[in-house]
Order: structure tokens, then C-alpha cells, then sequence
């Protein structure tokens, strides 16, 4: 028996979402040669497949009814990858946004620029 798809990403399909959100609208043949450029040979058919996954899950539509098809986001990355982040703290950290903090500034010291970062956003949020 088949395993069931999972909702979210998979590495490879969030490889292929980083390029629809750096480029928009492409065709499939686009995302493999944006790929290869950066150094990730996939072959044309994996590519598509992906693509045709991405489309059952409702993360890419179409957006022609001719060949070459053209495919976009239907959502964003900042939608994804705030349910990505939200996902991670509630099955790894319990729920917890202070381990999750805690564990990032445990792994590397923040960098001047990282930590001023930080501070600005924190004044935004007392506000």
C-alpha cells in the first residue's frame, strides 16, 4: 500500500518552490535550467513530476492551456514558510518559541548585523 502524501514540502518540492518564488511564472523546462545553474542536475522528468506534485497539493497552478505550460505559486513564501516554522516548534519544541529560540543562539553567536536585526524587530513588536 501507498504511503499518503504529506500536506507540506519535501525537500526536493521546496527546492523547486525557492525557484517559482525567485522567478514568478516559468515553465517546467525554466525551473530544470534555473536548477542546473545552480548546480542541481535534475533530469526533465523528475522535474515535471514535482511540478505535478507541487500542482496536487495546491502549492502551483497552471497558467497556459498550450505547450511549453507555464506554472505559478499559488502560494507564498512567506505563508509557507511561516506553517514550516510553526510545524517545527510545535513537534520539536512542544509548542515552545523559547527553545526555539534558545537552540538557534546556541548553535552560533549572533553577528553585529543579526543582532541588531533582532533588537528591531523586538522594539516593532513592543510597539
Amino acid at each position: 500500500m501507498a504511503r499518503p502524501r504529506a500536506k507540506e514540502l519535501t525537500e526536493r518540492e521546496l527546492e523547486i518552490m525557492h525557484v517559482f518564488w525567485d522567478d514568478g511564472e516559468i515553465t517546467a523546462s525554466e525551473v530544470r535550467d534555473r536548477l542546473a545553474v545552480a548546480g542541481r542536475d535534475l533530469a526533465y522528468t523528475t522535474v515535471a513530476t514535482l511540478i505535478r506534485i507541487l500542482m496536487e497539493k495546491g502549492f502551483l497552478e497552471t497558467t497556459t492551456e498550450e505547450r511549453p505550460f507555464r506554472y505559478r505559486p499559488l502560494r507564498s513564501f512567506e505563508e509557507v514558510s511561516s506553517n514550516l516554522v510553526g510545524d517545527l516548534v510545535e513537534r520539536v519544541f512542544g509548542g515552545s518559541r523559547e527553545m526555539l529560540l534558545k537552540c538557534l543562539l546556541d548553535q552560533q553567536k549572533l553577528s553585529r548585523k543579526e543582532r541588531l536585526a533582532l533588537e528591531q524587530f523586538l522594539k516593532e513588536q513592543r510597539r
